[in-house]
């Protein structure tokens, strides 16, 4: 058993969830301390555990976030650990930006919403829609495409949205499908499916 403690504070996106990475693999068996000084690493690094299959526990110390996870001897299955869902196709969808296509807005905003309405019809449905830049405006409150997200996340698709850019325009606290995530996130996933960007 070795305990590490890794100090993250400071660093930008995916500079923690990197970290923790390189710690998780580096520990054969023991305890693994983060300190992240921001709730959207606090949450990456958290379900970045919970992506491996290991249980986390988080402690606040004067505005800091500890996160202590444990591997091997004494660990904790984690129960939020999600496999991918077997009925959705392997296509990833990487938005970057709240409309379709260059050139006009009214008609990239058209575009958009037809897009997404016919992403319901498709068979079978992608596996995750990736938010970037301002794409991320799609799945916050009173956007012309959340009905449509949100039909399809209730289909299994995974909706992710960066918290980076969501922080950026403001509208972390107006998200109302998907989760926030990170680049490390995002990057993996663009890895593991086919992904076309629009």
């Amino acid at each position: 058993m070795s305990d590490k403690i890794i100090d993250c504070r400071g660093m930008a996106c995916p500079g923690p969830v990197i970290s923790t990475k390189k710690a998780i693999e580096g520990t054969e068996s023991g305890k693994i301390t983060i300190i992240v000084d921001n709730e959207v690493a606090k949450t990456n690094v958290t379900k970045f555990a919970a992506a491996n299959n290991l249980s986390s526990a988080v402690e606040n110390q004067d505005g800091h976030y500890y996160v202590t996870i444990v591997k091997g001897t004494g660990q904790a299955v984690s129960a939020t650990a999600t496999a991918a869902n077997p009925a959705n196709s392997g296509q990833a969808y990487l938005i970057t930006q709240d409309t379709l296509g260059h050139g006009s807005p009214e008609l990239g905003a058209v575009l958009i919403k037809a897009f997404m309405t016919t992403l319901l019809e498709v068979k079978p449905a992608p596996s995750a829609i990736l938010m970037l830049n301002s794409g991320v405006k799609l799945a916050v409150k009173g956007s012309p495409v959340l009905d449509q997200l949100t039909t399809l996340a209730g289909r299994g698709v995974t909706i992710l949205a960066c918290g980076t850019c969501l922080d950026y325009y403001q509208c972390k606290a107006e998200l109302a499908v998907g989760e926030v995530t990170n680049m490390y996130t995002i990057v993996e996933t663009v890895s593991q499916n086919k992904t076309v960007t629009l």
